[in-house]
């Protein structure tokens, strides 16, 4: 089978390998495991490999070269029209030779790709929509044409969405599906946690502001200042990094957050399995798999009530649900933190919903997609 990969992500190559973001490209090995040859369409940089970064692995592998595009301001808006015909150019040839069309949306190569792939409506195709699917969720004009074609099943022929939580009203190609991070394998108890005493929280996301990581040190100050024994570490690397040291410096905070920057899956992990909380109160999200990977060893993840996070927190009953406003998260915090059978309770009910979606569920489903099944 040969399988055509269209992407927005970023790939950069070292000694004949090809490398891209680690949790999607971990994610796109095991979807390669079921295909005789790969195509991936998608632009390159020549940045340096980093730790974020991770290779594919699969023995027939190429990568076409596209420019990557961008409208956020006049003069790239008109740069990009002027590479739109050769990158629909490239789509169409390597859609024309590919048995399996996979796009990777939403972005502007994965729209392009959405219009390219009405051309082929007996080809199989999957497309993994990462971002959210929610109906009501305002977002721009791309995002909602992007959902429109793939949930016209007039245009959008012989295709399965991957999307993320359950909607209703929607057409029968639209597929419910999840992300995982860890096997069945590692599997274990969550830690009988004491949130009497010292109480340590983890951040694990890119600082930018859509994460809202500023909000998440400042619930902690906040806890803190009340007199509670809090610790904060942040892993993660991004434009608002020196700002939030800056922060963590003039508000004397040194001995209670610290910023990891970009680390290890394994180190990441390790330092969940220690932490009693999780936060990421972000603007928007698709599956937030820094949530599933804290509910995976019993963390409480304390998050906004975005695209499919209240599904994944059973409304309150696995996780804290807070408003993008410090005063209104302290009172729900504070009042969870009340009831300390409570929070065990939350704490395994998380576990338990979790560690049903393993990466061998995962790739049970996925090859299923990948054989029509």
């Amino acid at each position: 089978m040969k399988f055509l990969i269209i992407s927005h992500a970023l790939h950069k190559t070292k000694d004949d390998a090809i490398f891209s973001y680690a949790p999607y490209v971990r994610e796109m090995n095991i979807w390669l495991k079921y295909v005789d040859k790969v195509e991936i369409i998608a632009p390159l940089v020549s940045d340096n490999i980093s730790e974020i970064d991770l290779c594919y692995q699969h023995n027939n592998l190429s990568l076409t070269q596209i420019p990557s595009i961008g409208f956020t301001s006049i003069p790239k808006i008109i740069r990009s029209l002027f590479k739109l015909p050769v990158i629909l150019y490239q789509i169409f040839k390597a859609c024309k030779k590919a048995d399996h069309i996979h796009l990777r949306c939403p972005g502007n190569i994965g729209l392009l790709g959405c219009l390219v792939q009405i051309f082929f409506p007996y080809k199989i195709k999957t497309a993994k929509y990462a971002g959210n699917w929610d109906p009501n969720a305002k977002q721009p004009l791309s995002y909602r044409f992007q959902k429109w074609i793939l949930s016209n099943t007039f245009l959008t022929k012989n295709m399965q969405v991957l999307v993320y939580g359950e909607w209703h009203n929607q057409t029968k190609n639209i597929k419910p599906f999840f992300t995982a991070s860890y096997f069945n394998s590692e599997k274990e108890k969550p830690l009988e946690r004491d949130y009497s005493g010292s109480l340590k929280f983890v951040f694990v996301g890119s600082l930018v502001a859509g994460k809202r990581p500023l909000l998440a040190i400042q619930i902690a100050e906040a806890l803190y200042k009340q007199g509670k024994s809090v610790h904060l570490d942040m892993y993660g690397d991004g434009a608002l990094k020196a700002d939030l040291q800056d922060y963590i410096s003039k508000s004397n905070l040194e001995t209670m957050v610290r910023i990891h920057g970009n680390q290890s899956k394994e180190v990441i992990k390790e330092a969940i399995k220690q932490a009693h909380f999780s936060i990421l109160a972000s603007k928007s999200e698709g599956w937030p798999k820094a949530i599933a990977e804290a509910m995976f060893f019993g963390v409480i993840s304390i998050s906004t009530s975005v695209s499919c996070v209240p599904y994944m927190l059973d409304f309150g009953n696995r996780g804290i649900l807070i408003e993008p406003d410090l005063n209104k998260a302290l009172e729900v915090i504070n009042h969870t933190l009340e009831d300390e059978i409570a929070l065990r309770n939350m704490s395994n009910a998380a576990s338990k919903w979790s560690q049903e979606y393993t990466l061998d569920v995962f790739e049970s489903d996925i090859s299923k997609l990948i054989h029509g099944l």
